[in-house]
């Protein structure tokens, strides 16, 4: 080899290698379709009763089912309320694990009462740090995510919202909540979220306001249906139809109540011996100072229409018990029955549909639909526990779930066995 043909060949060599290595990074660099994931997309219909879904009134979930996966039912967990099942759905862990343990809430160590109508409690995390969300397991593992609504989102876990996420308004009609979410999906791929929540309330509105079975909760289920055939048309615009992972839920059912079926604690507890921290038809209730053994004695008798336990005796089925935020009293109503007390009953009279019984209840049972490239067609399941939702989305994120109480065999079945799920960073 000539002397200066000599020189150069070190050079030669350091340049393809520095070229090689450039060209691995661009290919492990998440910048395309190729690369990533499906986009995933989990949708809520608040308190959605599987008996809602008829070819005739809900074509578009219809569809779905017939195409995909559908479970002839979900249980909730206990309580079978919005917020706790919510968190439930995107962490994997019980409310009694989590800390979501009610729509309202009392913790001795964060000076703020919590309530869904609270701006100010939703928004700080201490209520929510009980939990990993999905949109903070996909964060670590390199993913993006957009939430259309969903509680949780709108408070900074673990220092950190979704990349997307709204404040959430119930006043925003449903159409709107589809087109920003076929917005975000517009993005380009390097901002493009790979997982997203779409939230619809107005079927739970509805069933709370007139009743489960009333023409203006079916008509509330005609709607949103109509507004997920909107997404479904703009999927299939986009190309994206087949290329995308739904996983369709609701988050409890809802039962009919009666104003003439009500539990008054006032009439059956000594004045004065208790303060009532949770109504409906789960109440939760804490002893006066003073007044613990007095209190404790009257509890333990029956109640017509409620039991009553102990936090630490709840029935182990309800995996409910054990979190300081869960009052030292639980007493559930039985169905269509409502826990007041006079207080609350002389502001405003309960609601003709309610939810937050039994999770085993028929009428408490939550939907679930999945429908995508990595799922099967036409199958249809049995019954399964809502705490096992968040590993199949971990599952189809390709990514390994944060500690959680579900059971990741459960949703194994729905899998294409032609499809590789192993947990990656992206």
């Amino acid at each position: 080899m000539p002397p200066a043909a000599s020189r150069a060949f070190p050079a030669l060599l350091l340049a393809a290698a520095f070229l090689l290595l450039s060209a691995c990074r661009t290919e492990v660099r998440p910048a395309t379709d190729s690369v990533r994931p499906p986009a995933l997309l989990l949708i809520s219909i608040d308190g959605f009763r599987p008996d809602y879904l008829t070819p005739e009134a809900t074509p578009t979930l219809a569809e779905i089912a017939h195409q995909g996966v559908q479970a002839r039912s979900m249980r909730p967990s206990f309580p079978s309320l919005t917020f706790p099942n919510h968190y439930t759905l995107v962490t994997g862990r019980v409310p009694d694990h989590h800390g979501v343990v009610n729509n309202s809430m009392i913790d001795p160590d964060i000076d703020q009462a919590f309530y869904l109508s609270s701006r100010e409690a939703v928004e700080n995390p201490r209520w929510w740090e009980g939990g990993d969300p999905i949109w903070n397991t996909a964060r670590r593992a390199g993913l993006r995510s957009g939430t259309m609504f969903w509680p949780g989102s709108e408070a900074p876990i673990d220092g950190h919202h979704p990349h997307y996420w709204k404040t959430f308004d119930m006043n925003l009609p449903p159409q709107d909540r589809v087109a920003q979410v076929l917005a975000w999906l517009d993005l380009p791929a390097a901002q493009r979220p790979d997982f997203l929540t779409l939230y619809f309330d107005e079927v739970d509105h509805d069933a709370h306001l007139h009743g489960p079975q009333s023409p203006e909760a079916l008509e509330a289920v005609r709607r949103t249906d109509a507004a997920l055939a909107q997404l479904v048309e703009g999927l299939k615009r986009r190309g994206l139809w087949e290329r995308i992972n739904l996983v369709v839920v609701s988050d409890h059912g809802m039962a009919a109540t009666r104003p003439d079926r009500i539990i008054l604690l006032d009439d059956l507890l000594p004045a004065g011996s208790f303060e009532l921290l949770n109504r409906g038809a789960v109440a939760g209730l804490a002893p006066r100072a003073g007044r613990e053994a007095e209190l404790d004695a009257a509890l333990a008798r029956p109640i017509e229409h409620a039991q009553c336990w102990k936090k630490e005796r709840v029935p182990a089925r309800f995996r409910f018990g054990s979190h300081p935020r869960i009052p030292p009293w639980v007493c559930l109503a039985d169905e269509g029955w409502t826990i007041l007390d006079r207080a609350q009953l002389a502001r405003k009279k309960p609601n003709p549909g309610a939810h937050g019984y039994d999770p085993a209840l028929p009428s408490m049972a939550a939907i679930f639909l999945a429908h995508g490239p990595d799922l099967r067609q036409g199958l249809t399941v049995d019954a399964f526990d809502n705490v096992d939702v968040y590993a199949l989305l971990a599952r189809l994120l390709r990514i390994a779930p944060a500690a959680n109480d579900g059971d990741p065999a459960t949703t194994l079945p729905m899998m294409r066995e032609d499809r590789d799920f192993t947990p990656r960073q992206w």
